[in-house]
């Protein structure tokens, strides 16, 4: 069985990488297979954390700073193969280089869309005036493009980078045990995300921020994105009327 799993995939070909290959395969593959999926998560499913007192605990950050520090951890690793793979010739352009140069340019677009994504305003952080205006608070159509393009790049990017760590792995003639262990943890990660959606924690960002009065501008507007959850106004017992994504009514939260 171990002589199996250390066996290159392709048994006509040879598994010999040098230091620079080598380790610019591990830094992608810790970028973008297992740190940027996790990141992911954590921003989609962790704005209201379990046993958070919401609507009284307000605008918990914890998925905010692990969101913006495991993406710039994805990004100075990616730098880092970049500048690994620059200097040598491993051979000639191939899909997987043209898809990790691609990879790269729409890493820099995320973050571009992340400094120009406009202020954000509310009563926690209010203008320079004294005034709850700001482009999120409000939804003005700056932040409403800037979610809308961030959340189609970011999956789209998650995706192509998969697809191009596992060319990238045919390319080296990897072992089975690296096919296999990756494969399983991104299966692994496929059923947390299904698991976290169907408990309902995809909870909308603007409401988990600010709370659910209908006061607030945002929550005139439905939830952005696909699967979203989105609460009506607190009644007069302590809870909530829930209308999900797909319209349907439950109580409580």
């Amino acid at each position: 069985m171990w002589d199996w799993l250390i066996s290159p995939l392709d048994p006509s070909r040879a598994h010999e990488v040098g230091f620079a290959i080598s380790w610019h395969a591990r830094s992608m593959v810790l970028g973008w297979g297992v740190l940027a999926p996790l990141v992911v998560i954590a921003a989609r499913f962790f704005k209201v954390l379990p046993g958070q007192d919401w609507p009284r605990e307000l605008d918990n950050q914890s998925w905010w700073r692990a969101h913006w520090m495991g993406q710039a951890l994805v990004a100075g690793l990616s730098i880092f193969g970049l500048a690994l793979v620059l200097p040598s010739r491993w051979d000639a352009m191939s899909l997987h280089n043209w898809l990790g140069y691609l990879v790269l340019v729409l890493m820099g677009v995320q973050v571009l869309l992340g400094v120009f994504r406009g202020s954000k305003g509310g009563p926690t952080a209010p203008a320079a005036d004294g005034s709850p205006r700001g482009d999120h608070y409000d939804m003005t159509p700056r932040r409403l493009a800037f979610e809308l393009l961030h959340k189609l790049i970011g999956y789209a990017l998650l995706g192509l980078a998969l697809v191009t760590i596992l060319l990238g792995l045919w390319k080296a003639n990897a072992p089975i045990w690296m096919w296999l262990l990756l494969l399983l943890w991104w299966a692994g990660l496929i059923a947390v995300f299904i698991l976290l959606q169907r408990r309902g924690m995809a909870v909308d960002t603007y409401q988990a921020i600010w709370g659910n009065d209908p006061d607030h501008p945002g929550n005139k507007r439905p939830a952005p994105g696909w699967g979203m959850r989105r609460f009506g106004k607190t009644t007069g017992k302590g809870e909530t009327d829930v209308r999900s994504d797909r319209g349907n009514r439950v109580r409580g939260h």
